[in-house]
């Protein structure tokens, strides 16, 4: 039999017995769905976190130094203590980094707090991300001035009330006005505005453009980190094949101006993206893991089904076998002819399963802060596992038809 021919009587079963069809292939559409389903999310979010996340929150190509990690994961009681003993950084110790450091790099301090600003129109913008830092984590963290400018190092170093605000603030204060040389109030504190930021848009659902950046040591102190202290300083390589050259150094001289003894644990921390997403790192790799055996339960269950519906059609249609044998079909004839439409079956189910998925990623992209991303490679592979379900599923019908007498099989009632 010809391939088109098998193709052709597939459909043809499906048109005439829908619902008998539907409930067969209804294991591989859920098999195919979950697939589709949890590899884009997964690979969504894995690319949200590793491009997205990772260079707004640390930075392309930067070392981060803290008193502690990022994101700690798995510390005992004990280990949280000491960690919140830890001495704070200083803004002498980004002076010492940027001094002592023999590797080209940009070195920035960045204080993080949030609260509410007054414009000078009597407007508010309530839970406004507040940062104190110095001019170099604008190149750092790729920020782009859209109106006005960035506070220069002379501000920084005076600590000058002047501030940079997000796109977003600029609306809920002034709404259409130019922002650019008002006055905004942050605890009552007047700060001249002299430049506005390019939109940003969200992280995990959070606005990035509702934001207040100002000099590190400027006012603004009183709403980030204590006087003279940093919550972090940031450090980015100019050339990206230096950057683990770059974090042996600052731990150097950290290590020197803490006087710490080789054998002593350090008492900061030291990230790059790439360690920090750590955690990710297993959760996806878990994820992964788990999803073959979650998915082939269902495909099992799927390609059994189909075994019994292919073995009720090969009943239904022994007359119809024997008629074929009577005319001259080979035992191979009948074995494709089975197969064929065994796996059409699957394969068709195994379509509707990855256009579900599809729809269904899709719409979770557009309901929640999980992304989405498609590759084509899991549609390939789902449309492949289902054309394999089916063949595999089909192999005992079709090796039974095919051993059919074809004197019993016309007198078959």
């Amino acid at each position: 039999m010809h391939l088109w021919e098998g193709v052709i009587l597939a459909f043809e079963q499906i048109r005439t017995q829908k619902l008998k069809s539907f409930f067969s292939l209804l294991g591989v559409i859920l098999g195919v769905m979950f697939l589709i389903v949890v590899v884009t999310v997964v690979e969504g979010l894995d690319r949200y976190v590793r491009e997205d996340f990772s260079s707004q929150v640390f930075g392309v190509n930067t070392v981060t130094l803290s008193r502690s990690e990022e994101i700690p994961v798995n510390l005992t009681r004990e280990e949280r203590r000491a960690r919140r003993r830890r001495p704070w950084l200083r803004f002498e110790d980004a002076e010492a980094i940027r001094e002592r450091l023999t590797l080209p790099a940009r070195v920035a301090v960045e204080n993080g707090g949030g609260g509410t600003v007054v414009g000078d129109n009597g407007r508010t913008a309530t839970g406004a991300q507040m940062i104190g830092t110095t001019p170099e984590l604008f190149e750092i963290r790729d920020l782009a001035v859209e109106s006005g400018r960035a506070f220069t190092p002379q501000e920084a170093e005076s600590g000058a009330p002047v501030v940079v605000i997000g796109s977003e603030t600029a609306e809920l204060v002034f709404e259409g006005l130019e922002p650019v040389g008002r006055t905004l109030r942050i605890r009552g504190f007047p700060y001249r505005i002299i430049g506005v930021m390019e939109e940003r848009g969200t992280l995990f659902g959070q606005s990035l453009d509702n934001l207040i950046i100002a000099p590190a040591k400027s006012p603004i102190q009183a709403l980030t980190a204590p006087r003279g202290f940093v919550d972090n300083i940031l450090i980015q390589a100019i050339d990206p094949d230096q950057l683990e050259d770059i974090q042996l150094e600052v731990e150097g001289i950290m290590r020197v101006r803490r006087k710490l003894r080789p054998a002593q644990d350090a008492d900061f921390a030291l990230e790059t993206a790439e360690q920090a997403i750590s955690f990710w790192n297993n959760i996806s790799r878990i994820l992964f893991m788990a999803l073959p055996m979650l998915v082939s339960i269902s495909l099992v269950v799927g390609g059994i089904v189909i075994m019994n519906i292919m073995l009720v059609s090969v009943m239904e249609r022994t007359r119809e076998i024997g008629v074929r044998k009577a005319l001259g079909a080979r035992r191979r004839d009948i074995l494709s002819q089975v197969l064929i439409e065994s796996a059409t079956l699957s394969t068709v189910g195994a379509g509707f399963g990855v256009l579900t998925g599809l729809m269904i990623a899709k719409g979770i992209a557009a309901v929640s802060v999980l992304p989405a991303a498609v590759a084509p490679r899991w549609i390939a592979l789902g449309v492949t596992l289902g054309l394999t379900v089916g063949i595999v599923a089909g192999v005992y019908p079709a090796a039974r038809a095919s051993k059919l007498d074809p004197v019993d099989a016309l007198r078959y009632e």
